[in-house]
């Protein structure tokens, strides 16, 4: 008997396996800047990005576009893209606006979390503790973010959702160059604040932590921070 040849796997469509290939891209820059690897004025090569990734020029450019929409990204003409440079002014509209949102998703979470949910909080709260006493920044900052945006999940509405993460990213731009180390502890100890007002369902006081732990966030930044000098691959995570 003629042995069985073995199952062939489909090839994915080319639209499909575009998209992939749009999303990793997207995903990698958009986790550099929540992990604060990539920073404001952060050169975006489109050579460069091609070799890393593996896709063709149109797929960077289509990604690029996406990110410059998003306020992630600035293209600059003839001189390519670079991670965006938010000015003094453009810090106060941005932390003022995520205020207004994080007070309006934070009231919705305080009546909407479950039993469940409020565990879960808790144990993003163990997580921001163990990175912070391994001294582990990168994973601190995306935790912090997440931490935000796990709570904009809870308030169980998508269109408010997806307005904070992009707030969330463009003030991770901001907080990488311009906040000075050292603030973990009193951030984890905000966050904490913050879960337990959720879990006593009180309203008002969820509201005024979040107000205060945006507004001292804000108020830590220092603009004379400088950038350091890697290559992109390395700012990428990825050499």
């Amino acid at each position: 008997m003629k042995p069985k040849s073995p199952l062939k796997v489909a090839a994915k469509p080319a639209k499909e396996a575009a998209q992939d290939a749009d999303a990793r891209l997207y995903q990698a820059i958009f986790d550099g800047v929540l992990n604060h690897r990539l920073t404001p004025g952060t050169k975006l090569p489109e050579p460069e990005l091609c070799q890393l990734f593996s896709v063709g020029r149109a797929v960077v450019r289509r990604v690029l576009e996406r990110l410059a929409y998003d306020g992630i990204v600035v293209l600059r003409p003839n001189k390519g893209a670079v991670i965006a440079e938010p000015t003094p002014e453009e810090t106060r509209e941005i932390f003022e606006a995520r205020r207004s949102m994080e007070r309006v998703l934070v009231e919705f979470a305080v009546h909407r979390a479950t039993a469940h949910d409020i565990k879960e909080l808790r144990r993003q709260l163990a997580e921001e503790h163990d990175a912070m006493h391994r001294f582990d920044q990168p994973s601190w900052a995306r935790l912090a973010s997440d931490f935000h945006l796990r709570i904009a999940a809870l308030a169980g509405n998508s269109i408010l959702q997806r307005y904070l993460t992009e707030l969330v990213s463009r003030c991770s731009l901001i907080v990488g160059v311009y906040e000075p180390p050292g603030h973990a502890p009193c951030e984890h100890d905000e966050h904490a604040a913050i879960v337990d007002c959720i879990e006593a369902r009180d309203a008002a006081g969820a509201i005024a932590r979040m107000e205060a732990h945006l507004r001292e966030l804000e108020e830590r930044l220092e603009t004379s921070r400088m950038r350091g000098e890697k290559s992109l691959g390395q700012l990428l995570g990825m050499s």
